[in-house]
């Protein structure tokens, strides 16, 4: 009687063909992943995708009075309550994705103990859902624009590129958290901390704006790399509109290392950390 061939499942010990051969493979199953996301997040609730214009506007208006009102804070020339939408629908999807992310392993922990796929795919499906909430907020921000008697510049072409930069600043950040959470349950306590800080160090005032006495401060804020997507953001969509705004190359080139090291650090921590998942959530 022949024997019944057993197959070993094992975390390859290389990046490489785990990126490219084995995620192209189970394709099918991200796209799964992705919708079924997007489903459950508004399953069972009154306002559905309005959440996703009622977040930013409500945020816009608190921005908009306390910051932009009473504290005077500078915006570029622009109407206050709109400098805030401006950055505040690229931060709404990197925070919304790196929330998601950095929790899904432990939340979906039952499909981790009964069938082998690619785990990287639970943290990405949940940065690529975050963005249906996105493009509702980003279509508000245009209604928006357009209500106040601004037409967007030419240069809003640029807009992918900058929600991508924010997509891996999320998706790098959520792997490293997702996958110390299934050893540290703490990270689920801490990640709307460090969410609360890094929004108040990137959306309230504009890079040009700084006080000069912050000197070399001022390039150390820009390391940050979600303040030159924001700025980039505003400025492809407003700059016709803005007063001492430049293009945001020196910003972006400046967050592109602390982007990368996101996303490298992201990928060794899951990758290390992924032969222990089953046994450990």
């Amino acid at each position: 009687m022949a024997e019944t061939p057993i197959t070993l499942i094992e975390p390859t010990r290389s990046l490489t063909p785990l990126l490219l051969r084995e995620y192209w493979q189970y394709r099918d199953l991200l796209y799964f992943l992705t919708w079924r996301d997007v489903k459950v997040r508004y399953k069972q609730t009154l306002l559905g995708v309005g959440w996703a214009v009622l977040v930013p506007l409500t945020q816009m208006l608190i921005f908009g009075v306390i910051f932009g009102k009473i504290a005077r804070f500078s915006s570029d020339g622009l109407n206050p309550f709109l400098f805030y939408l401006c950055g505040l629908v690229p931060w709404q999807y990197f925070s919304n994705a790196l929330t998601l992310s950095s929790g899904s392993l432990v939340a979906q922990s039952h499909l981790m103990t009964k069938v082998y796929f690619p785990r990287i795919f639970i943290p990405l499906s949940a940065c690529v859902a975050s963005g249906v909430d996105l493009v509702i907020a980003f279509a508000l921000l245009v209604v928006v624009i357009l209500c106040l008697g601004i037409v967007p510049a030419s240069t809003i072409v640029l807009t992918p590129l900058l929600v991508l930069l924010a997509f891996a600043n999320a998706l790098g950040a959520g792997l490293a958290l997702s996958a110390l959470s299934v050893k540290y349950r703490d990270i689920r306590f801490v990640v709307p901390f460090i969410v609360q800080i890094w929004m108040y160090g990137s959306v309230l005032l504009p890079f040009s704006q700084l006080p000069e006495p912050w000197g070399a401060w001022r390039y150390l804020y820009a390391v940050n790399p979600m303040v030159g997507i924001i700025e980039g953001f505003r400025w492809s969509l407003l700059h016709p509109a803005m007063e001492g705004a430049g293009p945001p190359w020196l910003l972006l080139a400046m967050g592109m290392p602390a982007t990368l090291l996101l996303v490298a650090t992201g990928i060794r921590v899951f990758h290390r950390t992924e032969r222990q998942f089953a046994d450990t959530v």
